[in-house]
């Protein structure tokens, strides 16, 4: 796979190049050691971010990378920070009236993931718990992931964290690199459609979904494509309900 990159500042508008290869994973390992092991390094803790369209493969990749690095770096060197545990309650969604809109950037609370990543960047003597999102209760839950005082590579996904507005821009600047994950759309459509009716909603009420709130969510993040530093295609990957 070639890729190209640009500059972390984001001041180029044009896309990163990206040639798709039948599995993205050895090269995304094979980055991301790097990131641990290449000039200036040292000790710190490294943080990296995923970004991209809904079903793209960002959660898959997430975990993929998660466990090759802990593999061969050892137990907890990587952990988990997924935007998705900042989702909105429904019952915060039904108060504002945004069921509808759920997973828009309105319906994530930004400032608690920030916050928590302020703290992962600069808290490395206490171990830090993480939420995430279960698609079978449909609702954020607490404290899913840990990170310890010796991971030294969190990988952070979502949707949004190429958004060129505050606070995602604050996020982003505590990360060391951005990576787009993307996906040809009939693939993403797919893995959509197996995610909400897995979660028991029937075709039509999972296409309407889709094609009200998914695309529209997908289009806007794919206008800030040009920010991030690498793209990988994960069309390889098999549809999984949790891919995000």
């Amino acid at each position: 796979m070639h890729v190209e990159g640009i500059p972390a500042a984001g001041t180029s508008t044009t896309a990163p190049a990206v040639e798709p290869m039948p599995d993205p994973t050895a090269a995304a390992v094979a980055r991301a050691l790097g990131l641990l092991r290449g000039p200036g390094s040292g000790t710190g803790r490294v943080l990296l971010g995923l970004a991209g369209p809904p079903a793209a493969g960002k959660s898959t990749l997430a975990r993929r990378l998660i466990d090759e690095i802990n593999r061969h770096e050892g137990p907890d060197t990587a952990a988990y920070l997924p935007l998705d545990g900042f989702h909105l309650s429904n019952a915060q969604l039904d108060r504002l009236d945004l069921r509808a809109r759920k997973g828009a950037p309105e319906t994530f609370d930004a400032l608690g993931y920030l916050a928590l990543v302020q703290r992962v960047a600069a808290d490395r003597f206490h171990d830090i718990y993480v939420p995430d999102f279960d698609r079978t209760l449909d609702e954020p839950v607490a404290a899913r992931h840990l990170i310890r005082p010796c991971t030294r590579l969190v990988v952070t996904e979502g949707n949004y964290l190429a958004t060129p507005v505050t606070p995602w821009t604050n996020a982003r600047a505590l990360l060391r690199e951005l990576w787009y994950i993307d996906a040809d759309h009939t693939t993403r459509d797919a893995r959509l459609l197996a995610r909400h009716t897995a979660g028991g909603q029937g075709h039509s009420t999972a296409r309407r979904r889709i094609d009200t709130n998914d695309q529209p969510n997908a289009e806007y993040v794919e206008t800030a494509r040009w920010a991030c530093d690498w793209v990988v295609r994960t069309d390889a990957f098999a549809p999984a309900h949790r891919s995000a």
